[in-house]
């Protein structure tokens, strides 16, 4: 079945425009439909428990002390903490039992004979369902009674501290913003009891599964569930269907496209500026591994680092929390991911044209200059912030401090700052790109690669969309589209386009036939993967009509997941008939293992946790991580690695190459994650699965779960995994060091060029019959 080009490109503009209106009217909707916060809460007898204005303060202090690297609210955040909207829910019902208990009895809960529990049970769940919470809110007493002992409770935890936990001495500074962060977890686990208007269950779908509070899955999950497992049928057969019916190129190493060597390339200047984003993006993932094996190690001792309190008097929880340390963790596997992808494109620019801008290598510098200087900034704000340097009663703390959400916590200025690099960097790509740009029609590799950049920093937009007064529910709803549209819509639609213009750079593709491949995948990505953000949407108060979008496109993205498996599988058959002479064999297995963890993370994970009955139970457990670690890591590392390994190959004098170290590194991350995942990470996760379904989430989530010696055990099965991934680190990070001191001198651009991939490109000249 043969399929032009620009067909295929006329329906990917139909397919954005639909998403763009589903999306928009969706946020338009989302809005109108928001959990609303009480101006006050009241108790029977007409005093005020909390207000919206303590609730909010809560929301400013959840997210200015960085409470959500530590656990996570309405499931999203970190895992070594509770989930504060089932820990709150949770000791709600514990104190409202015993207020009953002993009210009716005169004696604790623990004590009563079954019947009478059972009575207790009961008035405790009417009390909960009866909630209401528009204008001002009634408490029962028992309600009132157990608010204000959560709030001794987080005083307790997260102002006194408790090291057993791992939270260290004043994590929130101040005892009565302890105390306004307990009424806003209060109200997070409030609307995950109380029910919507018009609806028979509560504003988070009955999240999270809770019995004695009356939260069980409603029939929506079940429903949507069985339909998904049908769909997953569905789409993988057409997934299969449409990648052997549709004519869509291979890579060739038998045909007549020739493989210029490196050698045969000159260095334009600008490529070696970029050269110099590799050595820090390298020392960035090596600092990443180590916070992970620290991290890791946090959930075993969760006070100590291997005694060194003892020996030297050395408080790691006080100096480096799980907090920080989680917070750099993240954000650091985004930056060096990132760097090495700024500096990639660019260099493809010049590599495909052989053109070099006026004064482009000293933007170049520029640009690195300032994302250095944006990155500095954003994590001193982060640390000043989460150490309780940042005022927040000033109106600016979250501006220039931890703006506290997950994967966005950098503050606003520099968030700002980063988009400011997101389009500058596509300025300079499109000076390189001009040649070809000029040379293509709109829907060209050049242009899928300005339209994949300008799309990431577009999409960073959302995340200007919101404040620290802004309802949490709809701080989730834009948050998530900074962080899933990144990675499953513009880091997916930015990955095939740079595979296929590395594999046209290789001489393994034709441009027109790279064009289509790229077009055809792009379209099932930004088909599927945008809408599927909304399987975010499920649990945390938006309304439940998202239960159905989420379900369907998560499922169907299953199909471009195909797709990138089965290129993989051909480009790995394509780099063994090369054999060892083919000259970019290591960036091509990179790149290749890109493709396979995809699949791995994003598609087998991910699929098998998003299914709405897994994930009412799964959700912000360590099948999460595991999901995480191989599509984040997996897909988007190692591809970055092979980016900067081909440049490098290219860069290098050829007799001063070297594939030992890649060699090494190659293996000791590959099977490092595969141990990781296969033999710590995924066990633990099913395990706490298995513990939220036979006895709540909240005890899934909880540190007497953590501390059950099969759970402890498998975690130290982690360390041989954690071990290789940060050596595989290090000697990467060796290798590109190394190979810097032997990269070519940048060749003199105001005289006539050969460049050998430049004219091959640029010669393929388009004509109407191509458009195949």
């Amino acid at each position: 079945m043969g399929v032009r080009r620009r067909t295929l490109a006329k329906i990917l503009v139909g397919v954005f425009v639909f998403n763009l209106v589903v999306m928009g009217v969706g946020a338009w909707y989302s809005s109108q439909n928001v959990p609303p916060i009480p101006e006050t809460v009241r108790g029977p007898d007409g005093n005020t428990v909390a207000s919206d204005a303590q609730i909010q303060r809560g929301k400013a202090v959840f997210q200015s002390e960085g409470m959500m690297n530590h656990g996570s609210i309405l499931g999203n955040g970190a895992y070594f903490g509770v989930d504060y909207t089932a820990d709150a829910l949770r000791l709600k019902t514990k104190f409202m039992r015993r207020y009953y208990a002993r009210e009716w009895y005169d004696a604790e809960y623990g004590d009563l004979d079954p019947p009478e529990q059972a009575a207790v049970d009961q008035i405790v769940k009417t009390d909960l369902d009866e909630g209401t919470i528009r204008g001002t809110a009634q408490y029962s007493a028992a309600e009132v009674y157990a608010h204000r002992q959560v709030r001794r409770v987080y005083v307790d935890r997260y102002h006194d501290g408790a090291r057993e936990r791992g939270v260290p001495a004043d994590m929130i500074g101040d005892e009565q913003d302890a105390r306004r962060f307990a009424d806003f977890a209060l109200w997070t686990a409030w609307i995950s009891h109380t029910d919507r208007p018009g609806s028979d269950h509560s504003y988070t779908n009955g999240w999270p599964p809770a019995p004695g509070a009356g939260n069980v899955p409603t029939g929506a999950n079940v429903i949507w569930s069985a339909i998904s497992m049908i769909l997953l049928v569905g789409a993988a057969g057409v997934g299969i269907w449409l990648y052997k019916s549709v004519q869509l190129p291979d890579p060739d190493v038998t045909g007549g496209l020739s493989v210029p060597g490196p050698e045969e390339i000159d260095v334009l200047p600008s490529q070696v500026a970029t050269l110099w984003y590799v050595p820090v993006a390298a020392l960035l993932f090596v600092a990443q591994t180590l916070l992970g094996g620290l991290l890791a190690h946090y959930y075993i001792e969760r006070d100590a680092f291997f005694g060194l309190r003892e020996i030297a008097g050395v408080d790691v929880l006080q100096l480096l929390s799980f907090t920080a340390a989680k917070t750099f963790h993240l954000d650091l596997g985004i930056l060096w991911i990132a760097a090495m992808w700024l500096a990639a494109g660019i260099f493809l620019a010049s590599l495909l044209t052989g053109y070099e801008p006026h004064r482009q290598s000293t933007f170049v510098w520029l640009l690195l200059g300032a994302l250095v200087l944006v990155t500095v900034g954003g994590f001193l704000g982060i640390w000043l912030g989460i150490n309780g340097y940042v005022d927040t009663d000033q109106w600016y703390w979250w501006l220039v401090g931890n703006e506290g959400l997950e994967y966005v916590e950098v503050g606003r200025i520099w968030q700002v700052g980063l988009l400011a690099g997101f389009a500058f960097w596509t300025f300079l790509v499109w000076r390189g790109f001009r040649p070809l740009l000029d040379d293509e029609p709109r829907y060209g590799l050049a242009h899928m690669i300005l339209y994949a950049g300008g799309s990431i920093g577009l999409l960073f937009t959302a995340g200007m969309l919101y404040t620290p007064q802004t309802n949490i529910v709809m701080t989730e709803f834009w948050r998530w589209w900074v962080v899933h549209m990144w990675v499953e819509g513009a880091f997916e639609f930015f990955i095939v386009a740079v595979v296929g213009l590395t594999l046209v750079s290789m001489g393994l593709l034709r441009r027109r036939s790279a064009e289509k491949a790229v077009i055809f995948e792009v379209l099932f990505i930004m088909g599927t993967g945008v809408i599927g953000v909304s399987h975010h949407y499920w649990w945390v108060g938006q309304p439940d009509v998202w239960i159905p979008f989420g379900s369907v496109f998560s499922t169907l993205e299953l199909i471009p997941l195909v797709f990138i498996l089965f290129e993989a599988l051909n480009e790995y058959a394509t780099l063994s008939e090369a054999g060892e002479t083919f000259p970019y064999r290591w960036a091509f297995l990179f790149i290749i293992a890109s493709g396979f963890w995809n699949f791995v993370g994003a598609g087998v994970l991910g699929f098998f946790i998003n299914l709405p009955l897994i994930n009412y139970f799964e959700h912000g457990t360590y099948l999460t991580v595991a999901h995480a670690h191989a599509a984040m890591f997996g897909a988007f590392g190692f591809l970055a690695m092979g980016m900067v390994i081909y440049m490098l190959r290219i860069t290098t004098f050829s007799d001063r190459w070297s594939r030992r170290r890649i060699r090494w590194s190659f293996w000791l991350m590959n099977v490092g994650l595969g141990v990781m995942v296969l033999t710590s990470v995924l066990p633990v996760g099913f395990l706490q699965l298995e513990a939220a379904f036979t006895e709540g989430y909240a005890a899934a989530r909880s540190l007497a779960f953590y501390n059950r010696d099969v759970v402890q055990t498998t975690f130290w099965l982690r360390v041989p995994g954690d071990v290789m991934i940060i050596v595989g680190s290090l000697v990467f990070a060796a290798d590109v060091l190394t190979k810097l001191r032997h990269r070519k001198t940048a060749a003199d651009v105001e005289r006539q060029l050969d460049q050998p991939i430049a004219n091959r490109i640029l010669g393929d000249e388009y004509a109407p019959e191509d458009d195949d």
